[in-house]
């Protein structure tokens, strides 16, 4: 993750100035007193004991090492002690996949939509690692599928990670389809451009929107950067529009090269549009919407026709 790699000290002054409203433009003697004063609040807040480096706590959480976690908490450590960088040891454990130590924190009281630095919670980390585990566990404690974030989801880091077994879950505890993050766009761009086809197809079957824009960017032209032909296949046959245009006015052929396979495919598609029945298809599971794949196999027609209409 981006954000782990930032020095803590350096993004815990930066995220003081910014809440304390120190200027990000203007006089160069104002950026340095605005920088000078979140060093000095950091400095009291360390010397206070409000952050910590790593506590033992944390390193146990992190490799797992459940007996001295147990011993630890059993002394009177505290399971909610935040880094520079508002990493708690739940963080730690989720991040590693560490399911018994979730245990463990969890059930000693740690917070379980407690935030890190950039906003993540213990829930993301887990999806991060993809640990169906460490996901279901956070979740049978209350972890929100959905935290008020402007940064990746829960689902976003589930379709980063691959791990369609968490996707799966999280979509039928009310993951939101199209949460919007303003680098990766939806979770359906995100497991295009990692090319995770496993991912993509539940997010389809769910009834994620396969036309979903990120600066007019589809799913379709992830799928052609990457040169995926099974992707652009499975995306088209969901709806996916080949003429659609991004910020730079290109189409998903525009990011292949002339004569290759995704090249072919996507020109095949061009000149040869999608049958009747395939366009019925995509109509009707425009229309049954989010988890249309559970109205779909309630309808009294016949088998077959379930069976296409649900992709098999």
């Amino acid at each position: 993750r981006e954000s782990r790699r930032i020095r803590p000290g350096r993004a815990l002054t930066a995220s003081v100035q910014h809440r304390a409203g120190s200027p990000s433009q203007g006089s160069e003697a104002g950026k340095r007193r605005g920088i000078q004063i979140g060093k000095e609040v950091v400095k009291l807040l360390l010397l206070a004991g409000f952050w910590v480096e790593r506590t033992p706590v944390h390193e146990a959480a992190q490799r797992g090492e459940t007996l001295q976690l147990q011993q630890l908490i059993e002394s009177g450590a505290c399971v909610n002690q935040v880094t520079v960088d508002s990493i708690t040891p739940l963080h730690a454990a989720s991040l590693q996949g560490q399911a018994q130590c979730v245990q463990l924190l969890l059930a000693a009281g740690a917070q379980v939509d407690a935030r890190n630095i950039d906003g993540s919670t213990p829930l993301c980390d887990a999806c991060a690692s993809g640990s169906i585990e460490c996901v279901k566990l956070l979740l049978s404690y209350g972890a929100k599928v959905n935290p008020p974030l402007y940064t990746a989801s829960p689902l976003h880091e589930a379709c980063m990670s691959g791990s369609s077994e968490c996707v799966r879950l999280l979509i039928d505890v009310g993951a939101n389809l199209e949460a919007h993050d303003c680098h990766f766009g939806t979770p359906l761009h995100v497991a295009c451009a990692r090319e995770h086809l496993d991912c993509v197809k539940v997010l389809l079957n769910a009834g994620a929107n396969v036309n979903a824009a990120k600066l007019h960017e589809t799913a379709l032209h992830h799928a052609a950067k990457v040169k995926n032909v099974d992707l652009i296949e499975m995306l088209v046959e969901f709806g996916g529009n080949i003429y659609a245009r991004d910020n730079r006015g290109k189409k998903p052929s525009d990011y292949t090269w002339s004569s290759s396979a995704p090249a072919k495919r996507l020109e095949f598609y061009e000149k040869t549009p999608l049958s009747l029945a395939q366009l019925c298809r995509v109509s009707l599971r425009k229309a049954t919407g989010v988890r249309g794949l559970e109205k779909i196999s309630k309808l009294n027609i016949p088998p077959r026709l379930i069976d296409y209409l649900s992709y098999n």
